[in-house]
Parts: C-alpha cells; structure tokens; sequence
C-alpha cells in the first residue's frame, strides 16, 4: 500500500509505503489526511476506531501497543521530513537500507513500487532516481538484475552514503 496526498499542483507526495502486516490510518477525526491506494495485490483488515479505541481502554496491553504504534509513525513522519535535506544520492541509499531491513529476504528486495512512486515519497525527479539507482550500481553497492530488483551487494557503502547526512534512516513503518 501508499499513502499519498494529491497536491493542489497536480503532483503528490508519497507518505509511507506500507508491506504486508503494517497497520495503517490510525489517525483521529473522521476525515484521513492521506488517501491510500494498493500497489500489488492486497487483503485490507478494517476496524473501525471507536472499537480500537474502547478495547485500549480496558486492556492496558492494547493502549501500550496503540501508543506504540502512534510513535513509530510520529517517528517516521519526522524522519521523512528530515530526508528532504539529504542529497539525492543519501535519499535513494536511505530508501533502499529502509526496504532491506522491512523485507525478510535480506540483502535481496523486490520493490513492489514502480520508480515513480519511490520518486515521489523522496521528493526527487523519476530520472534523479533513476540515475541515482544506476551510480550505485556502477559503483558496486547495488546490482540490479530487473528494475524492480534490488541487490544490496555492499550495505556498508550504503549505510556510509546515508551516514553522511547525519540523518537517521528511516525504519518505523513496519510492524
């Protein structure tokens, strides 16, 4: 899944991308700030807050796991606004560490998001990304057999190319 928000200008900004098991769209109010749309395949669980609500209320196991669910999105949404500074080669080595370490085949990612997608949630041009994903590989932290592919062939490169923001990697939207 993606979340998203459709900008006044015709563009949109990526919220987060969420993999199976991620709870999503916890907010308050009636009315979500952010539309969501399924990029693969996707089996959805909907309970309704008021029920999510009233079962914290009487088991505080819950409430804790609620509240920790609301920090990790504080958390990710404050990391993401931290990555608009990076450069754009720390923005995609950042995306890519993020990816790895939410999927269970390790080194080894298949993104279930076009490069468009992964354009918009960092704020970049889908040739930035593009030519982004093709210097990493050139210089041998990634190899990319398809374009959705991804083969993390050196993450010590990737974690150095992201250190050099000073800007913590994002990795609290899943579960």
């Amino acid at each position: 899944m993606r979340t998203f928000k459709a900008l006044n200008n015709g563009r949109r900004q990526i919220r987060a991308f969420y993999l199976p098991g991620d709870i999503f769209g916890v907010e308050t109010g009636e009315k979500h700030a952010f539309s969501a749309e399924a990029i693969t395949d996707a089996k959805l669980v909907v309970i309704e807050r008021k029920v999510v609500v009233a079962l914290a209320a009487r088991d505080n196991d819950v409430a804790r796991q609620l509240w920790s669910l609301t920090s990790r999105e504080l958390r990710h949404t404050q990391d993401h606004v931290l990555l608009l500074i990076q450069s754009a080669q720390e923005r995609v080595a950042g995306f890519l560490l993020e990816m790895a370490d939410r999927v269970p085949a390790g080194d080894e990612i298949e993104l279930p998001m076009p490069r468009q997608d992964i354009a918009d949630y960092l704020g970049l041009t889908i040739e930035t990304v593009s030519r982004m994903m093709t210097h990493l590989e050139k210089g041998a932290a990634i190899a990319l057999p398809t374009s959705r592919r991804v083969v993390l062939r050196n993450r010590s490169a990737l974690n150095r190319i992201n250190a050099e923001s000073g800007v913590p990697l994002c990795l609290t939207t899943s579960k």
